[in-house]
C-alpha cells in the first residue's frame, strides 16, 4: 500500500467568484488526507495550482502570464508539479497541456482525481480530467477554510447552471444544476458555528432553484433550506448568492424578512435595463418583472440592500438600450454594482450566433458612464445611513489603518471604526458618521 504521508506542500492560487474560493478548500480537504501540507509560500511548494476563472478574457489572460511565473519555480526545483483545475481547465483543456507549462489539467468535477493525477504526473506525462458530473457536489467533504479571520465561511450548496444565458460559459465549464443534500448543507453550517464561525454564505450560481428531495425529511426549497440554516442559532449570520430574478420567490422574500440573522442584503443580477437585450442574453425576465420583484423585496424589507451585475456593449446594444440600463439603475438605487463591459466567450450561443458589433471605444464610454452613476448612486445610499446604528460583525484590522477596525452590517456594507477592546468575531454596535461611495464611517454606539 502507497504511503500517504509526506507528500510534499501544496499552494494554490484563486481567481474568480465566491465558488471557486469555496472549491480551493475542497480541494486542500482532498489533498491533506492524501499527506500534501498547505503551505501560503510559492517557493517551497511541491505542487502549484491555480484554481481559475472563464467568465472574462482579461481572467484566463491573467492565467498565461502567471505561467510564466511558475516556469520560474519549476526551473528552480526541478520536480515541481504545476497544475490547472477549475473553469479555465474545463474550457482550454488540451490547450493547456500543449503549452508544456502545465503537468496537470483537472475540470470542476475532478477534484478527487487530483492525487491520482499528480501521481501519475510525477512520472513525466502530464495529466487531464475534464469530464463533468451530473452527480458530483464533494457534499461529504469538510472543507479546509482558508479565511484568515476565522469569521465568514463559504457553504456550496449546489453546483453548475442550467439557464444558459447566452453571453455566459458557466454551464459549459461547471456542468448542469445539481443540488447537494439540503441535511450535509445544515450539518456543516453547524460545524463550522461550533468552530467559532459567526456568519455563511450559501453559494450556487442560482440559489433560488436550489431543490433537493429528501425521503426521510421531505423536500427542500430554498426558503426552506435557509429557514433551518437561520435557525441554528440566532448568533449565526447567513448570508447568500446568488439569486436569479426569475426565480427568486415571495418565500424567500418572507423567510429572509422572518428571520434577523439573514443579512438584509440581495444581490440581484439586472444585467442590462432593455427588453430587447435581456431577450437576446437569454434572461428570462423583462424589466417589468424585474422591477416588480425589487417591489416585493421593498415591501417585505424596506432596510434590504440591493446589489447587481451589468454588462455594457452587449452584442447590438444601441444607446436607447444603454439608457434603459442608466435608468432602470437610478429607478432601483443599487447599494453596489459589478459592473463589466461585454467579453465575448467561445462557445456561448452569442458567440455562435450573435457578432460582437459595439465597438470598443464605445463599449468603454458606456462603461465609464455606467460606473460614474453607480459611484453617485452608492454614496447616496451611504449618505441615507448618517446617523443610524448598526450591528457589525468584526472581520479585523482595517487595511487603511491597523488602529481601526472593519466589518461588515447586515445589508454587506463596510464599516471602519475606531476600536481598542473588540476583535474579529464580536458583535459591535456602531453609529455611522460620515461616509465615502464605499465605506460607512462609524462610532462605537
Amino acid at each position: 500500500m502507497e504511503n500517504k504521508l509526506n507528500q510534499g506542500k501544496l499552494y494554490i492560487e484563486t481567481y474568480g467568484c465566491q465558488m471557486n474560493v469555496n472549491d480551493t478548500e475542497v480541494i486542500f480537504s482532498i489533498m491533506a488526507k492524501e499527506g500534501y501540507a498547505r503551505t501560503e509560500d510559492i517557493s517551497e511548494a511541491d505542487v502549484i495550482l491555480v484554481n481559475t476563472c472563464s467568465v472574462r478574457d482579461n481572467a484566463e489572460q491573467r492565467i498565461w502570464g502567471r505561467l510564466e511565473q511558475f516556469a520560474v519555480q519549476k526551473k528552480k526545483r526541478p520536480g515541481t508539479l504545476v497544475g490547472i483545475v477549475g473553469c479555465m481547465a474545463e474550457r482550454l483543456k488540451d490547450s493547456l497541456l500543449d503549452s508544456g507549462k502545465v503537468d496537470v489539467v483537472a475540470g470542476p468535477d475532478a477534484y478527487r482525481t487530483l492525487p491520482s493525477l499528480l501521481r501519475e504526473a510525477r512520472s513525466g506525462k502530464p495529466q487531464i480530467n475534464v469530464i463533468l458530473s451530473r452527480e458530483e457536489t464533494y457534499g461529504d467533504i469538510s472543507p479546509v477554510r482558508i479565511d484568515r479571520n476565522g469569521v465568514s465561511a463559504f457553504i456550496s450548496i449546489m453546483r453548475g447552471c442550467n439557464n444558459v444565458c447566452s453571453y455566459c460559459v458557466v454551464p459549459y465549464t461547471r456542468g448542469a444544476e445539481r443540488s447537494r443534500d439540503a441535511r450535509s448543507i445544515i450539518r456543516e453550517a453547524c460545524d463550522v458555528f461550533s468552530k467559532g464561525y459567526k456568519e455563511v454564505t450559501l453559494l450556487g450560481q442560482n440559489v433560488d432553484s436550489y431543490f433537493f428531495k429528501s425521503e426521510e425529511y421531505g423536500n427542500y426549497t430554498f426558503a426552506r433550506l435557509l429557514a433551518e440554516v437561520a435557525e441554528i442559532s440566532p448568533s449565526l449570520r447567513v448570508r447568500f448568492s446568488t439569486s436569479h430574478p426569475k426565480d427568486i420567490s415571495d418565500d424567500v422574500i418572507q423567510t429572509m424578512a422572518k428571520y434577523p440573522n439573514i443579512c438584509k442584503c440581495i444581490h440581484l443580477p439586472v444585467q442590462s435595463g432593455s427588453d430587447r437585450m435581456l431577450e437576446k442574453m437569454r434572461r428570462r425576465y423583462t424589466r417589468e418583472w424585474y422591477l416588480e420583484r425589487v417591489a416585493k423585496i421593498r415591501e417585505a424589507m424596506p432596510e434590504c440592500s440591493i446589489t447587481t451585475d451589468i454588462i455594457a456593449g452587449f452584442c447590438s446594444e444601441t444607446l436607447q438600450d444603454h439608457e434603459d440600463t442608466l435608468s432602470i439603475m437610478k429607478e432601483v438605487g443599487y447599494d453596489y454594482a459589478y459592473m463589466f463591459q461585454y467579453s465575448e466567450r467561445p462557445g456561448t450561443l452569442a458567440a455562435k450566433n450573435f457578432p460582437d458589433d459595439v465597438p470598443l471605444t464605445e463599449k468603454t464610454r458606456r462603461l465609464n458612464e455606467i460606473i460614474a452613476l453607480q459611484n453617485g448612486l452608492s454614496l447616496e445610499s451611504n449618505r441615507r445611513d448618517v446617523g443610524k446604528t448598526f450591528e457589525v460583525l468584526v472581520e479585523g484590522p482595517s487595511k487603511k489603518n491597523p488602529s481601526d477596525l472593519c466589518g461588515r452590517a447586515s445589508n454587506n456594507k463596510m464599516c471602519v471604526w475606531r476600536d481598542t477592546t473588540h476583535k474579529a468575531g464580536d458583535y459591535v454596535m456602531v453609529k455611522v458618521e460620515s461616509c465615502t461611495s464605499a465605506t460607512l464611517i462609524c462610532s462605537l454606539a
